[in-house]
Protein backbone atom coordinates (compact mmCIF):
# COMPACT_ATOMS: atom_id res chain seq x y z
CA UNK A 1 0.00 0.00 0.00
CA UNK A 2 1.52 3.46 -0.93
CA UNK A 3 2.48 5.91 2.18
CA UNK A 4 1.52 8.74 -0.18
CA UNK A 5 -1.68 10.61 1.27
CA UNK A 6 -4.21 11.71 -1.52
CA UNK A 7 -6.21 14.71 -0.78
CA UNK A 8 -9.73 14.87 -1.18
CA UNK A 9 -11.03 15.78 -4.39
CA UNK A 10 -11.17 19.87 -4.60
CA UNK A 11 -13.82 21.55 -5.95
CA UNK A 12 -14.04 21.44 -9.46
CA UNK A 13 -13.18 24.40 -10.94
CA UNK A 14 -11.38 27.59 -10.47
CA UNK A 15 -11.21 30.80 -12.59
CA UNK A 16 -8.72 31.83 -14.22
CA UNK A 17 -7.62 34.28 -12.05
CA UNK A 18 -7.64 31.79 -9.17
CA UNK A 19 -5.88 29.36 -11.10
CA UNK A 20 -3.20 31.42 -12.04
CA UNK A 21 -2.70 32.26 -8.17
CA UNK A 22 -2.72 28.78 -7.32
CA UNK A 23 0.09 28.34 -10.13
CA UNK A 24 2.02 30.55 -8.67
CA UNK A 25 1.72 29.21 -4.63
CA UNK A 26 2.15 25.58 -5.54
CA UNK A 27 5.87 26.76 -7.14
CA UNK A 28 6.30 29.17 -4.08
CA UNK A 29 5.07 26.07 -1.51
CA UNK A 30 4.00 29.15 0.90
CA UNK A 31 3.89 32.61 1.06
CA UNK A 32 2.35 36.26 1.88
CA UNK A 33 0.58 38.10 -0.57
CA UNK A 34 3.81 40.28 -1.49
CA UNK A 35 5.44 36.99 -2.81
CA UNK A 36 2.31 36.28 -4.80
CA UNK A 37 2.24 39.61 -6.41
CA UNK A 38 5.51 39.53 -7.55
CA UNK A 39 5.43 36.16 -9.26
CA UNK A 40 2.76 37.91 -11.25
CA UNK A 41 3.53 38.49 -14.88
CA UNK A 42 2.61 41.78 -15.80
CA UNK A 43 0.68 44.08 -15.78
CA UNK A 44 0.45 43.40 -12.09
CA UNK A 45 -2.84 43.10 -10.29
CA UNK A 46 -3.47 45.28 -7.48
CA UNK A 47 -2.14 43.83 -3.98
CA UNK A 48 -6.15 44.17 -2.71
CA UNK A 49 -7.34 42.09 -5.65
CA UNK A 50 -4.61 39.36 -5.13
CA UNK A 51 -5.38 39.42 -1.52
CA UNK A 52 -9.36 38.95 -2.10
CA UNK A 53 -8.58 35.94 -4.72
CA UNK A 54 -6.57 34.48 -1.96
CA UNK A 55 -9.05 34.82 0.27
CA UNK A 56 -11.70 33.24 -2.07
CA UNK A 57 -9.53 29.98 -2.27
CA UNK A 58 -8.96 30.13 1.13
CA UNK A 59 -13.01 30.11 1.38
CA UNK A 60 -12.88 27.14 -1.54
CA UNK A 61 -10.86 24.53 0.74
CA UNK A 62 -7.20 24.98 -1.75
CA UNK A 63 -5.69 27.30 0.37
CA UNK A 64 -4.72 27.69 3.95
CA UNK A 65 -2.48 30.51 6.39
CA UNK A 66 -0.44 30.52 9.60
CA UNK A 67 -0.91 33.98 11.15
CA UNK A 68 1.52 36.05 12.42
CA UNK A 69 -0.01 39.49 14.02
CA UNK A 70 -1.93 40.64 10.85
CA UNK A 71 0.16 39.11 8.33
CA UNK A 72 -1.12 35.92 6.94
CA UNK A 73 1.54 33.64 4.78
CA UNK A 74 -0.94 31.53 2.67
CA UNK A 75 -0.06 27.54 1.50
CA UNK A 76 -1.92 25.24 -1.15
CA UNK A 77 -3.98 22.97 0.67
CA UNK A 78 -4.78 21.15 -2.58
CA UNK A 79 -2.00 19.36 -4.08
CA UNK A 80 -1.41 20.53 -8.06
CA UNK A 81 -1.62 17.12 -9.48
CA UNK A 82 -4.90 16.46 -6.94
CA UNK A 83 -6.33 19.69 -8.77
CA UNK A 84 -5.33 18.67 -12.56
CA UNK A 85 -6.81 14.99 -11.89
CA UNK A 86 -9.47 16.63 -10.79
CA UNK A 87 -10.07 19.33 -13.36
CA UNK A 88 -9.15 17.07 -16.82
CA UNK A 89 -11.80 13.93 -14.93
CA UNK A 90 -14.17 16.42 -15.54
CA UNK A 91 -12.97 17.88 -18.54
CA UNK A 92 -13.27 14.16 -19.93
CA UNK A 93 -16.95 13.74 -18.75
CA UNK A 94 -18.19 17.10 -19.66
CA UNK A 95 -16.47 17.44 -23.65
CA UNK A 96 -16.26 13.76 -24.78
CA UNK A 97 -19.13 11.84 -22.44
CA UNK A 98 -16.77 10.11 -20.02
CA UNK A 99 -15.25 8.60 -22.68
CA UNK A 100 -10.95 8.27 -22.83
CA UNK A 101 -11.44 6.87 -26.20
CA UNK A 102 -13.16 9.45 -27.39
CA UNK A 103 -10.91 12.15 -26.22
CA UNK A 104 -8.39 10.33 -27.92
CA UNK A 105 -9.96 9.97 -31.01
CA UNK A 106 -10.74 13.76 -31.14
CA UNK A 107 -6.72 14.51 -30.31
CA UNK A 108 -5.29 12.61 -33.32
CA UNK A 109 -7.61 13.46 -36.07
CA UNK A 110 -8.38 17.64 -34.68
CA UNK A 111 -4.98 18.61 -33.96
CA UNK A 112 -3.08 17.65 -36.65
CA UNK A 113 0.11 15.88 -34.32
CA UNK A 114 3.21 15.30 -36.14
CA UNK A 115 3.77 11.46 -36.66
CA UNK A 116 6.90 11.96 -34.05
CA UNK A 117 4.20 13.28 -31.04
CA UNK A 118 1.78 10.33 -32.26
CA UNK A 119 4.83 7.88 -31.55
CA UNK A 120 5.64 9.47 -28.63
CA UNK A 121 1.48 9.08 -27.26
CA UNK A 122 2.01 5.58 -28.62
CA UNK A 123 5.47 4.74 -26.35
CA UNK A 124 4.06 6.38 -23.31
CA UNK A 125 1.06 4.06 -23.56
CA UNK A 126 2.81 1.19 -24.04
CA UNK A 127 4.97 1.65 -20.66
CA UNK A 128 1.72 2.53 -19.22
CA UNK A 129 0.53 -1.02 -20.38
CA UNK A 130 3.76 -2.66 -19.10
CA UNK A 131 3.69 -1.29 -15.88
CA UNK A 132 -0.39 -2.45 -15.53
CA UNK A 133 0.41 -5.80 -16.52
CA UNK A 134 3.69 -6.06 -14.23
CA UNK A 135 1.66 -5.35 -11.68
CA UNK A 136 -1.06 -7.76 -12.21
CA UNK A 137 1.24 -10.72 -12.16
Amino acid sequence: MSSHKKSPDPPLHLTRGEEEIMKILWDLGKGFVHDILERCPEPKPAYTTVSTIIRILEQKGFVGHRAYGRTHEYFPVVERNDYTRSYFRNFVRNYFSNSYHSLASFFTREENLSMKELEEINRVIQEEIERKKNRAS
